[in-house]
């Protein structure tokens, strides 16, 4: 009696489709699209943002923090957005490389400072006080490659991460009343 190992893959992207896009960027550098959402507060701290057709991404605050702890709270969201974008540059990374993956999952975790209350009357604090004071992230990967070249997959999304870079980076920031 023989045994033989099955491995099957995640369901791969298009290729062909990623060396288009991937064209496009070298052709025009400096080109941008937008994401827009438009956040519509339900009442406590549980408010609902609208993204396209899509269904709302629903969030609000644990019960310490006088939410109801219905759905993830604002900071837990961000490291969604997060592992998702990491979990698509890998998996761009990867196929570009001509990777199968087998196995993708991301671990985040990060420490979040909010003694200012939101600016009700907490500490006085500044801005780099407060949010995520570290992030720290684990990545469980397996494919066709050897380790090493796994790493380099993963060292190489992180390193263009438009999320990841977003959370590193300063960035231009307004905030002003709607007409």
């Amino acid at each position: 009696m023989s045994t033989e190992t099955v491995t099957t893959y995640l369901r791969p992207i298009d290729r062909e489709g990623l060396l288009k896009f991937a064209a496009a960027g070298r052709e025009n550098p400096e080109r941008k699209g937008s994401n827009k959402v438009h956040t519509v507060m339900q009442g406590q701290f549980r408010s609902w943002s609208y993204v396209g057709t899509h269904n709302p991404v629903v969030v609000d605050e644990p019960v310490h923090l006088f939410g109801e702890n219905t759905v993830p709270a604002p900071g837990e969201i961000a490291l969604s957005a997060l592992g998702g974008c990491l979990s698509v540059g890998i998996t761009a990374v990867a196929t570009y490389r001509q990777v199968k993956l087998s196995r993708l999952e991301i671990f985040l975790e990060a420490d979040i400072g909010n003694t200012a209350a939101w600016g009700a009357g907490g500490a006085e604090r500044q801005p780099a006080q407060m949010g995520f004071q570290e992030i720290r992230v684990k990545v469980l990967i397996e494919g066709d490659a050897t380790r090493e070249a796994l790493d380099d997959i993963v060292k190489h999304a992180n390193h263009f991460s438009p999320v990841a870079n977003s959370m590193r980076n300063p960035i231009p920031f307004s905030i002003a009343l709607a007409e």
